[in-house]
């Protein structure tokens, strides 16, 4: 089995990216790639720009990692409450080009954030749109208060229950 697992911020900080990879490490009975958005960074979609760059290599190089996997995990960012504008805008171009964007794969949503919400809104924004993709859910948690429930020195949740709830999330994602 092949899991593609990224977060979708282009931060180099991501408390994000901190979160899918401690969860990308928890999988020992698959291979996983983890992706960084910012490697397939495109100009702001427009349908100017869609008319005259047509469908742009790193989008497609970005749908065939997705295509590829067998599972996906994500991890959202939330930003105004909304998707990030970098993974909203790889999103858009990828959209263009093939509809189910997710082609029916199994997901894992995942959101963090230092707050005590733990970027719920762009969560329920993605469960609530992602099957529309192509996207089949299969488990979703958000991370609360991450700076407390986290340890980013060591790469690895603290708090034992959202670890609990993440295994179990991931078990879900699994089978």
């Amino acid at each position: 089995m092949k899991i593609v697992a990224f977060a979708a911020s282009n931060s180099s900080k991501s408390i994000n990216k901190q979160l899918v990879t401690y969860a990308a490490s928890l999988v020992d009975s698959a291979e996983v790639e983890i992706l960084n958005i910012s490697d397939f960074e495109l100009p702001l979609f427009g349908i100017d720009r869609e008319v005259e760059l047509g469908q742009p290599e790193l989008a497609k190089k970005f749908l065939e990692k997705l295509r590829g996997a067998d599972a996906i995990i994500i991890s959202f960012a939330e930003h105004n409450l909304s998707y990030s504008a970098a993974y909203k805008n790889l999103f858009d171009w990828c959209s263009r080009i093939e509809t189910k964007v997710y082609n029916d794969k199994p997901l894992l949503l995942l959101s963090a954030s230092i707050g005590q919400h733990g970027g719920q809104t762009v969560l329920g924004t993605a469960l609530s749109t992602i099957p529309l993709f192509g996207g089949v859910i299969k488990a979703s948690l958000s991370i609360p208060n991450f700076n407390s429930n986290f340890d980013s020195n060591v790469g690895q949740l603290v708090d034992k229950e959202l670890i609990r709830k993440l295994k179990k999330a991931l078990n879900t994602l699994l089978n």
